[in-house]
């Protein structure tokens, strides 16, 4: 389906929002700084969204206040004050000529585009659409002899009904989250090396599981919309569990692609504690260790993190004899980008170096840059904590929404890559649905791999097998 082309132009090194000089006495309300729009109160926020005559908002600006406006109105709302401030428009246009009708009516139906494409979920229920029926017949009303404008109104429709339905349609296919293995006997490894199925019998080429790790990261992205984002900030409960207290449906994917990452986590600490033999354990350290180096290189931060975090649990760091024999200067190089301290300010250079050389790329092989979710959620929350939503005079705090927006574009422009990597379905069937071990289980196959050191790890033992 065509799209309008709204993200190319927009959020540049400038987020002014900065009308045009020939908005008359429309209104006086926002603050401006330097040019830059910087506070208002809702109604003038609103005003300055739609079109007139003689003026179009900056697509940066429709982006930003679609994106905030539903921290304080619901879109049906807003889309009622929208249709309102057109008929103003139009009645006040009713007494010139023709010409200046259809300009006004060809801005109308481009405002309304731009939205349904860029937040068709907005449109999900019978008020919003309700709403957007109404403003779009009185826009035909303008141009009621040759029709084009209701045909334009009709593909519109047509378009955001489908995107409505494809939304839909996955929505009833989402798959269910996967589930720890936590029956003990399935556990301890009384079968022979030799009949286990691991990572290694699948893909053995660190580099092609990294490609087909970025293709389900992409996958999963691409289910992401801006909306969902605002809503985990709008509702966030705590930092650290950051579940919605609204729709579920708008949080599911958010949901799911941070179940990903735990289960990938999982995954590779229980490939390596499952190994029988030292010597194949530590081809199977090295082995992840090596696909970690490839996602960071490809610029899948999120799955490069998630590798490492498995193998920094605790039922896999304690495997000191395994790790003794692991060449572990390229792992060293991998927690350096990822050191957390000063707010991970190694994994941010690399990231920014990342999201250069996406923005100068001619492949889509060199525009990939899949961030750490997590922190990119962490990052808007704290955005969102630290600025306050409307300042002591009561107006909005606009350029607090403009920040967010450009963070949230940025990635929106990343999940926008078409992989170029081929599905390989044998590998991700494995990646997605091998079985992956609880914490508990995770330790029992560790000790069973290297046996308890001290009395603390013994008494562990004991309690984990009776």
């Amino acid at each position: 389906m065509p799209q309008t082309p709204i993200f190319s132009t927009m959020l540049g090194s400038s987020c002014s929002g900065q009308v045009q000089p020939d908005m008359g006495d429309r209104c006086v309300d926002p603050v401006y700084q330097d040019g830059n729009l910087v506070s208002g109160s809702l109604e003038a926020l609103i005003e300055r969204l739609v079109p007139t005559m003689d003026y179009y908002p900056d697509r940066t600006y429709i982006f930003t206040f679609l994106l905030s406006s539903r921290v304080f109105i619901h879109p049906h709302e807003l889309l009622a004050k929208v249709g309102q401030i057109c008929i103003k428009q139009k009645q006040q246009l009713e007494t010139g000529t023709e010409a200046k009708l259809k300009s006004f009516a060809a801005k109308i139906i481009q405002l309304l585009k731009e939205w349904t494409e860029t937040f068709p979920y907005d449109f999900q229920d019978e008020k919003s659409m309700k709403e957007l029926k109404e403003i779009a017949h009185r826009i035909t009303q303008c141009d009621e002899e040759n029709g084009t404008v209701k045909k334009i109104i009709s593909q519109m429709t047509q378009n955001l009904l489908m995107a409505l339905s494809a939304r839909s349609q996955y929505q009833e296919i989402r798959e269910k989250f996967r589930q720890p293995v936590t029956d003990k006997g399935t556990i301890l490894k009384t079968k022979p090396q030799s009949t286990q199925k691991d990572i290694l019998s699948v893909c053995c080429d660190p580099l092609i599981l990294a490609q087909q790790l970025t293709y389900i990261e992409l996958e999963r992205v691409s289910n992401i919309y801006p909306e969902d984002l605002m809503q985990i900030v709008s509702h966030m409960d705590s930092l650290d569990n950051h579940k919605c207290r609204g729709d579920v449906t708008k949080t599911y994917n958010l949901e799911a692609y941070d179940n990903w990452f735990n289960c990938l986590s999982m995954l590779v600490a229980t490939e390596i504690c499952r190994v029988v033999k030292k010597k194949q354990r530590t081809r199977m350290v090295e082995f992840f260790i090596d696909v970690a180096r490839e996602c960071f290189n490809i610029g899948n931060f999120n799955s490069m993190m998630a590798i490492i975090s498995g193998m920094n649990l605790s039922p896999v760091a304690r495997l000191k004899k395994t790790w003794s024999k692991v060449k572990t200067a390229k792992f060293d190089v991998l927690e350096h980008h990822m050191d957390p301290s000063s707010n991970f300010c190694n994994y941010r250079t690399a990231l920014q170096g990342a999201a250069q050389r996406s923005q100068t790329a001619n492949s889509n092989r060199e525009k990939i840059v899949i961030p750490v979710f997590n922190l990119f959620i962490k990052d808007i929350y704290f955005l969102h904590k630290i600025h306050t939503n409307r300042l002591p005079n009561g107006q909005i705090n606009f350029k607090k929404f403009w920040e967010i927006s450009r963070q949230i574009h940025d990635f929106l422009t990343w999940k926008q890559v078409e992989c170029p990597f081929e599905k390989d379905k044998k590998i991700q069937s494995y990646l997605l649905t091998a079985p992956i071990y609880s914490e508990e289980a995770l330790f029992i196959a560790s000790f069973e791999s290297e046996g308890p050191e001290n009395h603390m790890e013994k008494d562990s033992w004991k309690t984990l097998r009776y």
